[in-house]
C-alpha cells in the first residue's frame, strides 16, 4: 500500500475522545500507547525505527566504501533522526533534507522530478519556486508515510545511489511493502554541453589533528573536508547513546542536535513524544552554543543579571538563552556543538553533559557552576 493510502486510512481510524485506536500501521513502527496519546498522534514514525533505517543504508555506505548523509523526517516535516557520515560536506549535508522534503511535498519520490527535469529541463525552475529539488534520493517510507532523504555518496547506477541505499533501508526495515524504484529516464539531447575545463583543487597533506583518533573525522574524510577537528559521527552518536539513556532513566524525554565546528549537522535525534519546540529548541541550543563558545547556561545567566540585554542578544547576535547548548571542546580543542531541548528528565544541560562525558571522559570541558567552584 502506497503512502497516501496508508496515511487516509490512519487518521480515518482515529475516533476523538475515545481511549482506543485503531492501528493500520505496525506498532513496531510507529509512536504508540500513552507517548502517542500525549502528542495526538499514532501514525508518526518512532525514533527506533529511523536508527535502524539510518543503520542500514550506513553499513551498506560503507560496504561501497562511500559516505553518505540521512536524514528522516516524521509527516509533520520536524527532524526524527539524521547522520552524516565522516568526510560529508556542506552540499552533502543540506541536500538529504532537501530531498527528504521534496519527497514529503509530493508525497512521491524526488526522482519524479528530476525524471520530469531531464525530460524537460525547463520545469526546473518551477520545481525550484515551490522549493522543491529535482533530485534523487528522498522516498517516502512505505509503512506510514514518513519520509527518507539521503544524500551525499557517489552515484554507480545501477551498482549505488542515494536512492538506492535508502531503498535497500527501507526494504530491510520496513518490509516487502516498500514500492520499486522509479525508472531513469534518458536525458534529451544537450544543445549547449559547454567545454570549461574543471579545476582540480585538493590538498597535497591531509589535516592532522592532536586529538584521540576515535574523536574527530580523520583519514580520507578529513582530507574531504580539509578540517582534521571535526567531531567524528562515532563519537557524536556515542554522546547521542548516553543522553538517550540518561533522559530514559529520569522517565523524560529529548531532542538532540550535534553539530561540526562549521555549524553542519552530525547527528540528530528526537526521542518518541518530543514536539516541534522541543525539536527546534536543542538546535537554536546548538548554534548558540557554537557562535558563543560557551555552554547557553552562561548567557541564560547573563540575561537574568541584566534583562535589558535580551533584545541585543537576541536581535543582534542570534542567540537562544535557554541552557541546555554546550561547545563540545576536547583536550582544550573545539569540535562541535551539542544542543539538547525537551527537559530529559532532570535537566537538557545535565543530559548533554552525562553525553559528553560518556563519550570523552577526563578529555572534555565542562561547565563549573558557582557552588562547585566555592566548595574546593
Amino acid at each position: 500500500m502506497r503512502i497516501g493510502a496508508v496515511l487516509l486510512a490512519a487518521s480515518a481510524a482515529i475516533t476523538v475522545g475515545s481511549p482506543l485506536f485503531a492501528q493500520n500501521v505496525p506498532g513496531q513502527f510507529v509512536v504508540s500507547g500513552k507517548v502517542a496519546e500525549k502528542i495526538q498522534d499514532f501514525t508518526t514514525i518512532n525514533l527506533a525505527t529511523a536508527e535502524r533505517i539510518a543503520d542500514v543504508c550506513e553499513r551498506a555506505a560503507a560496504a561501497e566504501g562511500v559516505q553518505i548523509s540521512i536524514m528522516v523526517l516524521d509527516k509533520d516535516g520536524n527532524h526524527v533522526y539524521m547522520d552524516r557520515m565522516d568526510g560529508q560536506g556542506y552540499l552533502n549535508i543540506v541536500t538529504a533534507e532537501m530531498k527528504a522534503r521534496t519527497a514529503l511535498m509530493l508525497r512521491a519520490p524526488s526522482k519524479t522530478l528530476m525524471n520530469n527535469v531531464t525530460q524537460d529541463p525547463t520545469r526546473e525552475l518551477q520545481y525550484m519556486q515551490l522549493g522543491e529539488f529535482a533530485n534523487s534520493g528522498g522516498l517516502p517510507i512505505v509503512a506510514n508515510n514518513q519520509l527518507i532523504g539521503v544524500g551525499g555518496s557517489a552515484p554507480r547506477v545501477p551498482v549505488w545511489s542515494d536512492e538506492i541505499c535508502a531503498h535497500k533501508a527501507l526494504t530491510e526495515v520496513i518490509g516487502a511493502s516498500t514500492a520499486p524504484l522509479l525508472e531513469d529516464l534518458p536525458a534529451r539531447p544537450n544543445s549547449n554541453p559547454g567545454n570549461a575545463p574543471v579545476p582540480r583543487f585538493a590538498a597535497a597533506t591531509p589535516p592532522k589533528s592532536s586529538l584521540p583518533p576515535e574523536f574527530v573525522v580523520g583519514g580520507k574524510g578529513a582530507a574531504n573536508v580539509f578540517d582534521g577537528n571535526q567531531i567524528s559521527l562515532a563519537a557524536a552518536k556515542k554522546i547521542a547513546r548516553a543522553c538517550r539513556d540518561w533522559a530514559a532513566s529520569k522517565g523524560g524525554t529529548m531532542s538532540l542536535y550535534i553539530l561540526d565546528t562549521a555549524g553542519e549537522f552530525v547527528h540528530m535525534e528526537r526521542m518518541d513524544g518530543q514536539i516541534y519546540n522541543n525539536i527546534r529548541t536543542a538546535l537554536l541550543k546548538a548554534q548558540t552554543s557554537l557562535r558563543s563558545r560557551q555552554p547557553t547556561s552562561i548567557v541564560n545567566a547573563q540575561l537574568k543579571n541584566n534583562p535589558a540585554g535580551i533584545p541585543r542578544q537576541t536581535v543582534f547576535f542570534n542567540y537562544f538563552s535557554n541552557s541546555g547548548g554546550i561547545p563540545i571542546v576536547v583536550d582544550g580543542q573545539m569540535i562541535g556543538a551539542i544542543g539538547v531541548g525537551g527537559g530529559a528528565g532532570g535537566g537538557d544541560e545535565n543530559c548533554a553533559i552525562e553525553g559528553l562525558k560518556a563519550a570523552f571522559g577526563e578529555h572534555v570541558t565542562l561547565p563549573v557552576y558557582p557552588a562547585a567552584a566555592s566548595a574546593k
